[in-house]
């Protein structure tokens, strides 16, 4: 049965929030309840409106690095004249078997499908666990304009905590996932690292570059009038390192470093989308480039995205590497513990690279 919302309530602010947000309908269920209109809190300011209407006026488009290339040199190359040119790339025959992949879009969709009341039992209020998360927007209480997405967010702690907390319908899917892709993630870290003269990812490094991981299940659905908001607003991320599953529908765009243009990135079956997060842009010392990037809303499709964010563990005290350092070059950032970083970027309203100054010396 879908839930129903009168004209009335939907013109009301408090009462669509209290629907979407509190009583943990989301936007799915706003959607479902076929509204012709977008409410207005969900209308973004006019300079993102202005955004929507030209983010397809380019041909630039991100690198697609294939793995499989037998001359590694040749891959860990493209790899790090991406992360510098663009702070974006796909990479294709990467190593993570299809079917895992598959099964983690799956295992999405059959989350998003449960009942309210089942997904409910995992919001901010309800959740036996502050690691595990459904919501909606990105931070409801610090927008002026929300945006049309719900979420599932995972941190993960031990495979015990997973088993107690996360939810039965898509658990062994999203820790398998994670798992089958850490080969491929150490291998890009590797790549990147030797690159700043890393010359190991030894356990200290890995506990830097990679010591916590969060996954999230992102749900775009359908939207009334998508060139009114977003799917998500301009920003870059925090982690070290982001690994996108992305289905068939599209939207993703990033801002090109060289024109200021946003650019699309198809998707490639098969494929993972990656992308530098701040954290990585500060050990770099500004090398390696975080990128804004923000996700259309769709009038014709359900869109799904599966992100596997790559962290510092957040009591690392994260700056420019002294493997950067040492050749006497200028430290632009400041050392700053990454848990508090994080903390001034969920503060806030999507607000496209401002987080990153909050780091610069």
């Amino acid at each position: 049965m879908a839930p129903t919302l009168s004209t009335a309530q939907l013109s009301n602010p408090a009462e669509v929030t209290e629907f979407v947000v509190n009583k943990g309908n989301g936007v799915k269920g706003l959607s479902e309840t076929g509204l012709r209109a977008l409410p207005d809190q969900y209308i973004q300011p006019f300079e993102e409106r202005l955004i929507n209407k030209f983010v397809n006026e380019t041909d630039e488009a991100i690198p697609v690095i294939d793995m499989s290339n037998p001359d590694e040199s040749k891959v860990a190359e493209a790899i790090c004249n991406a992360a510098e040119k663009w702070g974006f790339f796909q990479v294709i025959n990467h190593g993570v078997p299809l079917e895992v992949l598959d099964n983690v879009k799956a295992a999405t969709h059959r989350f998003f499908n449960l009942p309210v009341e089942e997904k409910s039992k995992f919001t901010k209020e309800n959740s036996l666990s502050t690691n595990v998360r459904f919501g909606t927007s990105f931070s409801p209480r610090a927008e002026k304009a929300l945006e049309w997405k719900d979420y599932l967010s995972l941190f993960f702690v031990s495979e015990a905590e997973a088993e107690q907390y996360w939810p039965d319908v898509c658990r062994n899917e999203a820790l398998e996932y994670m798992n089958k892709s850490k080969t491929m993630v150490r291998k890009l870290l590797e790549y990147l690292g030797k690159n700043l003269n890393v010359k190991e990812l030894d356990e200290t490094k890995e506990s830097l570059f990679m010591g916590s991981i969060r996954v999230n299940l992102n749900y775009y659905p359908v939207c009334p009038n998508p060139d009114l908001t977003v799917g998500v607003g301009r920003h870059s991320d925090v982690s070290s390192l982001t690994i996108l599953l992305q289905d068939q529908i599209g939207g993703l765009h990033v801002r090109s470093l060289s024109s200021g243009n946003w650019v699309h990135v198809p998707p490639v079956p098969g494929s993972f989308v990656i992308n530098i997060g701040d954290a990585m842009q500060i050990l770099s010392n500004g090398r390696y480039k975080s990128v804004e990037h923000r996700v259309l809303a769709n009038g014709n499709n359900n869109r799904i995205s599966v992100p596997i964010f790559v962290n510092p563990k957040p009591e690392s005290v994260i700056g420019p590497l002294p493997e950067v350092t040492a050749n006497g070059e200028e430290p632009i950032y400041r050392d700053i513990v990454y848990s508090d970083y994080v903390r001034y970027f969920f503060k806030k309203a999507h607000d496209g690279k401002k987080t990153v100054d909050f780091a610069k010396i």
